[in-house]
């Protein structure tokens, strides 16, 4: 196990990145509610709600794992790089 401390992620900065995923995905659960017929709202609306409340999940872990990789790969040092001798 490794003792060094690992990148952390900021909320902000993880907000900023889904902003647009949230923003579609409120106008498809919005479109999905308007379009059901009355009375059949939940019937009508409930599975296309979910599959764009699934698309956001899955949009939003991608980019926290991405933030923490991108930050992993910025605090690596890698070592010098050692020139060799052309023997011509």
């Amino acid at each position: 196990m490794s003792s060094k401390p690992q990148a952390k992620l900021g909320v902000t900065q993880l907000e900023v990145l889904v902003r647009e995923d949230i923003e579609k995905c409120l106008q498809e659960v919005t479109a999905a509610v308007n379009q059901a017929h009355d009375g059949a709202v939940i019937d009508e609306s409930e599975e296309p709600v979910r599959e764009a409340l699934a698309r956001l999940r899955q949009a939003i872990y991608q980019k926290a794992i991405q933030m923490k990789v991108d930050a992993a790969e910025a605090a690596f040092s890698p070592s010098p790089v050692r020139r060799r001798h052309a023997t011509q």
